[in-house]
């Protein structure tokens, strides 16, 4: 079996009311999603964090590297194409484009042994998760506090356990935002708070400080991710756990965060970190130096296809008789390609997702639906 081509399918949608994160502005969800096909027929599925149109370049370019390669290597292959654009994509573009090849090869392996991802990785230490609901951005024309709110109300009705709202815009509406959050989800339900690398160091302590009274369970991307003292800073400076990693890539991006304990939580995400094969060294360094392992996930059911795999195959960390258990980021966001993809979505049920246990990442693209999201420009 030989890799035949590679293919990217773009796909977008306008919305109806932009939003925005601390460091973001949203008026279209834009999605890459990375089709390797193989000379038996085999086809392998994978997605790409970050900006489309780029991705889809980077993909391309790494093309002619693929062709002709043995699907089966994914170690070979990943270091074949982390080397030619090694001088000029230690990460970034280089990287999550890897990222969605990675993925799609994993996807294959899986397809000819006949088993699902998880399985190749080690062994399925759980069929299902718990999920967390993950939205609360800044949307156009509404009164931010009482939409996060509103939203929150929403949440907890669906049955989620915990949800994460973005903050990072400014410190003292930030806190009016988690205060509303907070009455409104009771004591019992969990929450998040993420910045989006939008504060300083003095602003992201202050607010740790001040909203530590409202029991957050962690504290995402306070300051910018090159800031790495900044990270060290914040976290001695204030009571909440700190969390961080979607764009620290590969494992060399992660080895001074987990080895400083920049942070309590590392969020290594599947389409940006370098794919299946670098994760799991990642989730390993993770075990090695004491820090919680939460993957990110932002995208179509590709993506969380692909993190649920992983999660499935996370071994418990420390392992006992009743382990902490991995939870996954389920983006509750305007998006309507994000299920529609697939043949079969991957929803929750009162707050659970079902891990797919069919070969690869477990599911069927439908290619009516990559069609009919195709970009009209």
């Amino acid at each position: 079996m030989k890799i035949a081509a590679v293919h990217t399918h773009l796909l977008d949608h306008k919305l109806d009311v932009p939003f925005e994160s601390a460091s973001m502005r949203f008026d279209r969800r834009t999605h890459v999603l990375v089709e390797v096909v193989c000379d038996d027929g085999t086809t392998g599925w994978g997605e790409c964090l970050g900006p489309a149109r780029p991705n889809a370049a980077v993909v391309a370019a790494y093309a002619g590297w693929l062709v002709g390669m043995d699907p089966l290597e994914t170690e070979k292959i990943w270091v074949t194409l982390y080397n030619a654009l090694r001088d000029q994509g230690q990460r970034g573009l280089a990287v999550t484009a890897l990222s969605g090849i990675d993925m799609a090869l994993w996807d294959i392996k899986g397809k000819h042994f006949g088993v699902p991802v998880s399985t190749l990785l080690g062994g399925r230490f759980r069929d299902r998760v718990r999920a967390y609901a993950t939205g609360s951005f800044k949307r156009d024309g509404v009164d931010r506090v009482e939409d996060n709110a509103n939203e929150m109300a929403g949440h907890r009705a669906a049955g989620f356990h915990a949800a994460k709202i973005k903050i990072g815009f400014d410190v003292a509406e930030d806190l009016r935002v988690i205060r509303a959050v907070r009455d409104v989800m009771g004591d019992d339900m969990r929450l998040m708070i993420d910045a989006n690398h939008g504060y300083d160091t003095i602003e992201a302590v202050h607010l740790g400080r001040a909203a530590a009274e409202y029991d957050i369970d962690w504290f995402e991307e306070p300051v910018l991710p090159e800031q790495l003292s900044a990270y060290r800073e914040v976290r001695a400076g204030q009571p909440i756990p700190i969390a961080g990693g979607e764009t620290w890539h590969t494992r060399w991006g992660m080895k001074e965060p987990l080895e400083t304990r920049c942070v309590d939580i590392i969020q290594p995400d599947l389409a940006g970190c370098g794919g299946f094969t670098e994760a799991k060294r990642i989730m390993d360094m993770a075990a090695l130096n004491g820090v919680r392992l939460v993957p990110h996930v932002w995208g179509t059911a590709v993506h969380i296809a692909a993190a649920l795999q992983f999660m499935a195959a996370l071994v418990p960390n420390p392992p006992r008789v009743n382990p902490v258990e991995p939870i996954v980021e389920f983006d509750r966001t305007p998006n309507p390609f994000r299920q529609a993809i697939v043949t079969a979505p991957i929803e929750h049920e009162n707050g659970w997702v079902a891990i797919p246990d069919g070969p690869g990442l477990g599911i069927e693209i439908d290619r009516a639906a990559l069609k009919e999201f195709a970009p009209k420009d």
